[in-house]
């Protein structure tokens, strides 16, 4: 019997079409899901992107950084997030948005992928807000004489304040990244490949400053939760729910154009419908 042959150059990925394949079978996977079981994953990774975020703000806020270096460091410690969704499992809204691939090729109902949004949705928000409520119950902002604090609420303000095209283009820019990591991570077979491939386009999106509807959910109740306590808030911010709403209604948009239409859409007409 003829011994198997090493693949060459000791890559061992799976190719393009066959991450297509992969996304389409995840996808099924996805819309089907337990109600139960959908829920709870969604609540982990909204969690999980709040941990993110909340590393993300410990960097930032060290007033010794550069601008660059902040922004360079603050995306690789952010990746966190998305490497315990993709590794731990976990359901998360913006990377679900590939789910299309499965809709467009008659798999999955649009009943079954509105459900599924919905849900994983609704569970982020409830995820990262209830990861917020914990970081601040735990006086972690207080940290570095109350640095952690007034650069949430620095980040928060500039969010609730941005206007609705600047936060829908820049969701779209977020979500493309996004979905570009999940992407990749399809095409490793080790923790170390999926780690490797999720680094660089989410440090990426966050060091240039665009949008993620779930990193929101946090960033911006627990600014809200701060100012209950007294931490000074910026002139002119909206830390409330029409402040929250006014962000996060153009975000959620712009990541379901960037992931949804330009990284599931492209991807299904080059791997599916020109097949």
């Amino acid at each position: 019997m003829d011994t198997p042959k090493p693949p060459a150059l000791g890559i061992d990925l799976y190719t393009p079409a066959e991450i297509a394949d992969r996304i389409e079978a995840a996808g099924v996977t996805k819309a089907r899901m337990p109600l139960v079981k959908l829920a709870v994953l969604g609540l982990l990774a909204g969690a999980f992107i709040g941990l993110g975020a909340m590393y993300f703000t410990i960097v930032v806020a060290d007033p010794g950084l550069g601008f660059a270096a902040a922004r360079l460091l603050g995306g690789l410690v952010f990746s966190l997030g998305l490497v315990l969704v993709v590794i731990a499992g976990a359901e998360l809204f913006t990377g679900n948005n590939l789910i299309v691939m499965a809709w467009a090729e008659g798999k999955v109902t649009t009943a079954e992928v509105l459900r599924n949004w919905a849900v994983v949705l609704a569970a982020n928000a409830v995820g990262a807000a209830g990861l917020a409520w914990l970081v601040w119950m735990s006086g972690h902002t207080g940290m570095a004489g109350g640095r952690i604090a007034s650069q949430t609420m620095a980040i928060a303000a500039a969010k609730t304040a941005m206007p609705f095209a600047e936060a829908f283009f820049r969701g779209v820019m977020c979500n493309i990244l996004v979905c570009m990591a999940v992407w990749i991570a399809m095409a490793g077979r080790s923790v170390t490949d999926k780690t490797l491939a999720v680094v660089f386009p989410i440090s990426a999106f966050v060091a240039a400053g665009f949008e993620h509807s779930i990193a929101n959910f946090y960033f911006i109740p627990l600014a809200m939760l701060l100012a209950t306590s007294g931490t000074a808030v910026p002139p002119g911010a909206a830390l409330d729910l029409t402040g929250l709403a006014s962000n996060l209604v153009p975000v959620i948009l712009g990541n379901l154009a960037g992931g949804a239409v330009l990284v599931a859409g492209v991807y299904w007409i080059v791997w599916r419908k020109a097949a």
